[in-house]
């Protein structure tokens, strides 16, 4: 595999890679929602957890890789993303999170490692600091703790390519492919009024992280990164070159072989 779609131009047209046959998916029903998943390989356990309107599909160029390095890597479509349903109530990462756990009970894992890209990572850190006995580490990509760590938003042809997928596969999976306006506006509010963790938040995490963001993300700032390294205790840092929010589809490789660093740092 040597990809590069710097600008999208093959993710807006075509998607990711697709996700290979899986051992095992299916749907899960948890508070008011139900929660596809779908698990590969087997190995130690390793989750990946997308970013808002997104969906799992958005790791395809990442499960084979982790498989063959010996993984058993689960996706999940997050609450109201993709395959998945959600009620009528507000999104929350706390919601999210315990999505998460639910997947987790259902496929009998104990703890895994957590892969977070944008809201995924919020979830994950959430999952980190509220039950570190599942969790062996989080991968933390491409996003803020709280409000100030965000650019002021600026529109580009990459994000507007992102965003034209994301509504052509909201529309192919959804259960009401006609509410993707709605479902925008709905996470939308969840991303400008969450997360809140502050520094002593932070400084209680108390499993491994690596805080990765490319040199070029269009909506985290860089010094907000830097701030989550120094705050975690034991965080790593880690800027990945010549990318941007969307590294996992732009240079798998590059992203790929720093997850599987990680992987084996907290091995």
């Amino acid at each position: 595999m040597n990809v590069a779609d710097d600008e999208l131009v093959d993710f807006e047209a075509y998607g990711a890679a697709p996700l290979p046959d899986a051992e095992r998916e299916g749907f899960v029903d948890h508070d008011g929602a139900r929660i596809w998943h779908a698990s590969y390989g087997s190995g130690p356990a390793v989750i990946l957890l997308h970013g808002g309107l997104g969906n799992a599909g958005n790791w395809g160029f990442q499960v084979p890789a982790l498989v063959e390095e010996g993984y058993q890597v689960v996706v999940i479509d997050s609450r109201g993303h993709g395959r998945s349903t959600r009620d009528s109530r507000p999104f929350k990462y706390q919601l999210l999170a315990s999505d998460v756990l639910a997947v987790m009970d259902h496929l009998g894992l104990a703890e895994a490692a957590l892969v977070g890209w944008s809201d995924g990572a919020c979830t994950a850190l959430i999952l980190a600091d509220q039950v570190p006995e599942r969790i062996c580490g989080v991968f933390f990509f491409a996003c803020n703790t709280d409000p100030s760590g965000v650019h002021e938003f600026k529109p580009t042809p990459v994000i507007d390519r992102c965003f034209s997928r994301h509504r052509k596969d909201y529309q192919a999976l959804s259960a009401t492919p006609g509410e993707f306006e709605a479902f925008v506006a709905a996470v939308t509010v969840m991303m400008q009024s969450e997360p809140n963790y502050g520094a002593n938040d932070l400084a209680r995490i108390a499993v491994p992280v690596t805080v990765a963001i490319g040199e070029n993300d269009e909506f985290i700032k860089p010094e907000h990164a830097d701030y989550l390294a120094r705050t975690i205790p034991d965080a790593e840092l880690i800027v990945l070159p010549r990318v941007s929010h969307f590294a996992p589809l732009q240079r798998p490789e590059l992203f790929n072989r720093e997850v599987l660093g990680f992987l084996d740092r907290i091995a």
